[in-house]
């Protein structure tokens, strides 16, 4: 099966710091990042890419760790896979692409990621879009039985001496096709070649590695950046669009715009109808909120 993308985009490799990240390109007009979560790649966003390009320059990647990018082995404490480490990518790419200003949407760890990127590098980013999360500080400060229940895999992928890492691999398809048929609700249904696609790329041993680096990062060195950045005052700038599935775990556990409004100076976002996989489940409703929350930025 071929990845399910137009040909109008095209693919490149980028060397950031010595970390090669693969990303496709399309489009014209305003430059637009969409950064993909767990354990997808890139292709999450198959539905929705094509229907910006008349308005954006649509950059997609995929995230250190994941996909076909570089999965740098982690070492004690995990700073390759903080959200610090994985932003700095995204900046450097959209550098090497020419774009020193630009718009940024994240799904799911990619949401991590652009959050960490619109704080760090608050006069590149102009606005951010966050899709089916709530800040990662919040969710553990918060966490109780039902967060466990319904997010066991982020203490499961952050275990240590190896556990996940073996057991995901000894069957990764079943893992990926399970967690997603788990969290989709009445939406569209997923891509064959989209899943083909996550699977071959989550079958390498060091993605999976790389993953579980990723989470492990989450509940340790990332909440020492997101506390520093609670003491400090330090909120995003840029406008901020929260958008969610009414069926999910986010739409079901939490308010998220009030929590998003301790975390961001301006933020607006609705509940959309679907689960967790927003761009596969709802990608026409996810097209039209980013545009119109882009148009309405470029035009204040």
């Amino acid at each position: 099966m071929s990845i399910p993308l137009p040909p109008s985009f095209t693919y490149r490799r980028i060397d950031v710091d010595g970390v090669g990240i693969n990303c496709a390109v399309g489009g014209d007009g305003p430059p637009l990042l969409l950064l993909h979560g767990y354990p997808q790649t890139h292709v999450i966003w198959h539905r929705v890419a094509p229907l910006l390009l008349a308005e954006h320059t649509v950059v997609l990647t995929d995230l250190r760790g994941y996909g076909d990018s570089d999965k740098p082995a982690s070492s004690d404490g995990d700073p390759e896979y903080a959200k610090r480490a994985m932003a700095a990518d995204q900046l450097g790419v959209m550098a090497a692409l020419g774009f020193d200003r630009f718009a940024v949407a994240g799904h799911d760890r990619g949401g991590r990621v652009a959050h960490r990127l619109a704080l760090d590098a608050p006069g590149a980013v102009t606005a951010l879009a966050v899709l089916d999360i709530v800040p990662t500080r919040h969710a553990l400060d918060h966490a109780d039985k039902d967060f466990g229940l319904g997010y066991f895999h982020w203490f499961f992928l952050a275990a240590g001496h190896g556990i996940p890492e073996r057991l995901i691999g000894n069957d990764p398809e079943y893992w990926i096709t399970t967690r997603m048929r788990a969290r989709h609700h009445g939406g569209a249904e997923f891509d064959p070649a989209a899943v083909a696609e996550y699977v071959r790329c989550y079958s390498d041993p060091a993605a999976i590695a790389a993953s579980c680096a990723d989470y492990r990062a989450a509940a340790g060195i990332d909440l020492v950046h997101d506390s520093a950045d609670a003491v400090a005052g330090n909120v995003v700038e840029a406008p901020l669009l929260a958008l969610w599935g009414e069926h999910s775990f986010v739409g079901r556990s939490y308010d998220v715009l009030e929590v998003w409004r301790d975390y961001a100076r301006t933020v607006s976002g609705a509940a959309l109808p679907a689960d967790h996989y927003l761009p596969e489940e709802a990608p026409g409703q996810v097209a039209d909120a980013l545009r119109e929350f882009l148009a309405a930025e470029m035009i204040g």
